[in-house]
């Protein structure tokens, strides 16, 4: 099978959480310019209806939007089981649902690092269990967790301890789910993103052009990356050309963890 057969998505079925803006929504629409039908997870409604209209317009595939919060597990596990009703096999997971708080350590309350951990680690593994599960019965699957660069490295000039800490979570959990489901033909690997051009970035730093600077100081790239700058990644995980790659991370970060 040539490489170009590998990456045809046609017919499969992906999950993405936190669907519909951002991160999420770019590699949503790579997955399905490839030919994946989607399944938009999230817990926000705005805008739906139109997003899944658009998906079935302009990619010709089936669109599913379904609201869930990532914490709840009877909702994680009621998102499975209506994914599961309408399509009849789930193929791909993208974990992409996450929070960040920036606030000093010794000022941060514990509910609020509490959050973070809930919605970006324990929301993860909720998410990819009740996933998984499904998986093992098809014997097969990928799971692509979003996870960041900050989980290998301290983020400077902000102070955000809880995000580092989740994300460091996910890329040890990413790494263990890839151990124990490999028997079962399941592959668990995770994208590391940098600094990224999206809403929330810029929604902290358009009052902070020093902090910007600084980002792209330490960037080797010295730019933000794109969020359709994902979709090849995520592509690529999701399809037969990554076939033998699991428990990988993939930084998509300008070069920022390698200096």
């Amino acid at each position: 099978m040539g490489i170009k057969e590998q990456m045809d998505l046609t017919g499969k079925v992906s999950i993405v959480t936190g669907g519909l803006r951002g991160l999420g929504l770019a590699m949503a629409k790579a997955l399905a310019e490839c030919g994946s039908n989607i399944v938009i997870a999230d817990m926000n409604e705005q805008n739906s209806d139109q997003l899944i209209g658009s998906f079935r317009e302009q990619y010709g595939i089936e669109a599913l939007y379904v609201k869930v919060n990532v914490t709840n597990e009877e909702q994680v596990v009621n998102m499975v089981s209506q994914v599961i009703q309408h399509f009849g096999r789930i193929d791909v997971l993208v974990n992409n649902a996450g929070i960040a708080y920036v606030e000093n350590a010794e000022e941060m309350s514990y509910e609020a690092f509490k959050r973070v951990i809930d919605v970006n680690l324990n929301g993860v593994f909720l998410v990819a269990r009740e996933v998984g599960k499904q998986m093992i019965k098809q014997q097969g699957g990928s799971i692509i967790n979003i996870s960041s660069m900050s989980g290998m490295i301290v983020n400077t000039p902000q102070n955000q301890c809880s995000y580092n800490a989740s994300k460091a979570g996910v890329i040890m959990l990413t790494k263990s789910l890839a151990v124990e489901w490999a028997k079962h033909n399941i592959r668990v690997n995770t994208i590391a993103p940098g600094y990224m051009n999206t809403v929330m970035n810029h929604n902290y730093v358009d009052s902070r052009p020093a902090t910007l600077e600084k980002w792209l100081e330490l960037t080797p790239m010295h730019r933000l990356g794109e969020p359709e700058e994902l979709g090849g990644a995520a592509v690529f995980l999701a399809s037969n050309a990554s076939s033998f790659i699991t428990g990988a991370v993939i930084n998509a970060d300008g070069g920022y963890v390698a200096l």
